[in-house]
């Protein structure tokens, strides 16, 4: 049993049979696994407050245009993503996760209210990319911390555990902001200065994780360059890249909302359900990449992306592109925990945080060209062009993952040890 693992015994054996079977649902799973998930749980919630009134203050309140939500968010993006791979890295060349993950949730957390401060979009685009930035920092070592706190075979709900928490606090951030803006009469800079609270809760967390040594093999130098990465990790990069050209922010999401006629409040409102979506697949799909692998898992969330972009393109029904948004909630919580998941089935515990982070690096600067894209059809297309854009990469994206990657439910085949 790992360090930390929790062996769910009661003092008299094993419990009552209903709790025994919940238990058994959670049952490889660490201490740390589920601090980490809290971590995520109140950074998100942080984050989250944000994220649905960002595109509505940088067009209203900031002035700025279509193109700019899609500058803006596809830079922070591709900035969090991009800093994972390097981070990644040096978290391997020092056999050390905490300490980076907690530079990254600080520096989140102080980001927040630098937003709310700012007077022109300018300003509120350098307080994003300091907030992807600290993201961007902390990912890599903490989805590395997560990976070595449980053994192989439970990796997919390790990962599941933490994407209930980061989707929860993705659900409960919108409705903290309708609570805020519509309940309490909040002005909408002020929710950007409460919005430092759970983030600095998310980095108090992160001091109650343990962290284990990592074992290697005596080596005065670890070599994490990027040829120690096996060619089944490359390919399953492509993958990612030739989807992720489509997959651009969920800004464009917000913003299509808006645009048929939605109130700020119930776009916030559907935003909150589509993460309790997400939240709620979360464990279930990183169970389903345990026992199934991750190939299928993966290729369910591509084609849930199809279909919720293809429904976003085809209707101006309110009621419809609220069930398309909510329904894309699937896509988000299947994707995250699979796609992570299964980038660390590729490498070794020694190049973890950097298989991880190169991963997301690729995910990030390709929704960076995805947003970029998206905000030149959105301008000078027209709305729907987004999604058929989208909707294309998501068809190229899944031929390629059923054609380069094997279905294998053996991981340690994949090439990792």
């Amino acid at each position: 049993m790992l360090s930390g693992e929790w062996p769910w015994r009661s003092r008299k054996g094993w419990v009552d049979v209903t709790g025994g079977a919940i238990q058994r649902y959670f049952v490889g799973l660490s201490r740390n696994t589920f601090l980490l998930a809290c971590t995520s749980l109140f950074a998100d919630i942080s984050t989250e407050m944000l994220y649905p009134i960002l595109p509505v203050f940088l067009t209203q309140t900031l002035k700025a245009s279509g193109s700019v939500v899609g500058l803006v968010e596809g830079f922070a993006q591709a900035t969090q993503n991009i800093v994972q791979g390097f981070a990644g890295t040096l978290s391997d060349k020092l056999q050390r996760r905490k300490p980076i993950a907690l530079v990254g949730y600080f520096l989140a957390a102080i980001s927040k209210p630098l937003m709310g401060l700012a007077t022109v979009w300018q300003a509120a685009f350098g307080a994003r990319l300091l907030d992807r930035f600290g993201a961007g920092t902390r990912s890599a070592p903490r989805d590395a911390l997560i990976a070595s706190s449980v053994s192989e075979e439970n990796r997919g709900r390790a990962f599941g555990l933490e994407g209930v928490g980061d989707n929860a606090g993705a659900f409960l951030g919108p409705l903290l902001a309708v609570f805020l803006l519509y309940w309490l009469h909040v002005g909408i800079r002020s929710v950007f200065y409460l919005a430092v609270i759970p983030g600095l809760f998310a980095f108090l967390l992160v001091l109650l994780v343990k962290e284990t040594p990592v074992a290697v093999a005596s080596k005065a130098k670890i070599d994490v360059s990027l040829r120690q990465f096996p060619t089944a990790y490359w390919k399953y990069l492509l993958v990612t890249a030739l989807f992720g050209l489509g997959n651009s922010s969920n800004a464009f999401l917000i913003l299509r909302t808006r645009d048929i006629g939605t109130s700020l409040e119930m776009t916030i409102l559907i935003y909150a359900a589509f993460n309790l979506v997400a939240a709620l697949i979360s464990y279930p799909a990183g169970s389903l990449f345990d026992n199934w692998g991750g190939k299928n898992v993966l290729l369910a969330s591509f084609i849930i992306f199809l279909i919720g972009y293809l429904g976003f393109a085809l209707t101006l029904n309110v009621v419809l592109i609220a069930g398309f948004f909510v329904f894309y909630g699937l896509f988000q919580g299947i994707f995250r925990t699979a796609g992570k998941a299964l980038a660390s089935s590729f490498v070794s515990d020694p190049l973890r945080a950097s298989g991880i982070g190169w991963y997301n690096t690729t995910v990030g600067a390709t929704q960076l060209v995805a947003s970029l894209v998206a905000g030149e059809l959105w301008d000078h297309v027209g709305h729907a062009a987004v999604f058929y854009y989208g909707a294309a990469f998501a068809v190229v994206g899944a031929l390629a993952l059923w054609l380069l990657i094997p279905e294998m439910h053996d991981r340690r085949a994949y090439g990792a040890t």
